[in-house]
């Protein structure tokens, strides 16, 4: 993993998924503490997929972790930074209201400040402070899932920001507060 070594990441991922935990939003607290969550990512970027138990028995597991932070990475520079386990908290249950064992397709994850800057630069749909620059936004699609319905089961389960971008084909979903927005 690029910017961080194997020690210092697991140390990372350990003690902000602990974090995570204690500040959980309401809707993660109603996830089974026990019940193992998987994520189920295909970044259509680089081809790149995730299907891996990142939550077992009570605690976030950090190779998983490291692991689908990698397959978010910002696809333009290869930087990568810590995700917030609640967001693959928020597509967990968000996957569980669809009854769907489809993967989210990435459209975009992680963006570092220098590709966000550069991305608002072209429109200004896009944020200057996004939350996608903090690791706590992914914006997605399923395949064979309306993305009306993708946006109603986000909102559902009360997975933070929610905006839909109908045009552009996917839903963005981020652990900020409770809002929710259209785009084209």
């Amino acid at each position: 993993m690029p910017n961080l070594d194997r020690r210092r990441a697991l140390l990372t991922f350990g003690a902000a998924a602990g974090l995570a935990a204690i500040g959980a939003p309401a809707w993660a607290r109603n996830l089974d503490v026990w019940e193992p969550r998987r994520a189920i990512l295909d970044n259509l970027h680089t081809g790149e997929k995730f299907n891996e138990v990142y939550f077992a028995n009570g605690s976030y597991l950090p190779d998983a972790l490291a692991e689908a932070t990698r397959v978010m990475r910002d696809w333009r520079t290869g930087e990568t930074r810590f995700i917030d386990p609640g967001l693959f908290d928020a597509l967990h249950a968000i996957g569980g209201k669809l009854e769907t064992r489809a993967p989210f397709q990435i459209i975009s994850g992680y963006r570092s400040p220098r590709t966000n800057a550069m991305l608002h630069g072209r429109s200004k749909g896009v944020a200057t402070n996004s939350q996608h620059t903090v690791g706590k936004a992914i914006d997605v699609r399923v395949p064979g899932v309306d993305l009306r319905n993708l946006r109603n089961a986000a909102l559902a389960v009360g997975a933070g920001g929610v905006g839909f971008y109908p045009t552009s084909n996917f839903v963005h979903v981020d652990t900020g507060r409770v809002r929710q927005w259209q785009g084209s």
